[in-house]
């Protein structure tokens, strides 16, 4: 795996590498050894799937808040989705600063954001899937949101939103 830090302090795109020959490819999509290497979270409590129907579906921004703050590697395994995290973390240079890679299955492209963060994604296509893992189970009295429109972040989403949850448009304005 290739590991590229972004913009934002802790949060990197994770890129295959591939080992091909005549019947395809083989690569690594996870190594609790290289990420602890990097200094990153290494250990998987929960894998989880979201599939998405319709093109310009938004799901987010969520995180978890302590006691079970949750570290994420994220990657589309079918379509493709514009993936987004927000730094929430207020002692961050890049407070309130966002960042969005396209996650596909062609790119295989991964993102590793870390606890402290908010994370959400719209569907680039129809019929699109996400495969996660993170570092701790959901517990869904530390589930937490901000709104994807918050002018606070002003994160530029690539499509206008078809489909959204009453919860994820309900998130409170964020107050830093």
């Amino acid at each position: 795996m290739r590991f590229t830090e972004v913009s934002l302090p802790g949060l990197y795109v994770v890129e295959l590498e591939r080992i091909e020959d005549e019947r395809g490819f083989f690569a690594r999509t996870w190594c609790e050894e290289e990420f602890e290497r990097l200094g990153l979270v290494g250990n998987i409590a929960q894998a989880n799937t979201g599939f998405s129907k319709k093109r310009g579906t938004l799901r987010g921004m969520h995180y978890q808040v302590s006691p079970h703050e949750e570290v994420k590697l994220v990657r589309c395994i079918r379509g493709a989705v514009f993936d987004v995290a927000v730094d929430l973390r207020s002692s961050s240079p890049t407070y309130k600063h966002w960042f969005g890679v396209e996650l596909n299955e062609e790119n295989q492209t991964m993102l590793y954001i870390p606890s402290g963060f908010a994370h959400g994604y719209q569907t680039l296509v129809e019929n699109s899937e996400l495969y996660y893992q993170t570092s701790q189970s959901f517990f869904a009295e530390s589930a937490r949101g901000v709104r994807f429109d918050d002018a606070a972040f002003g994160i530029r989403w690539p499509l206008e939103v078809q489909v959204i949850s009453e919860k994820d448009r309900s998130w409170p304005a964020f107050n830093s």
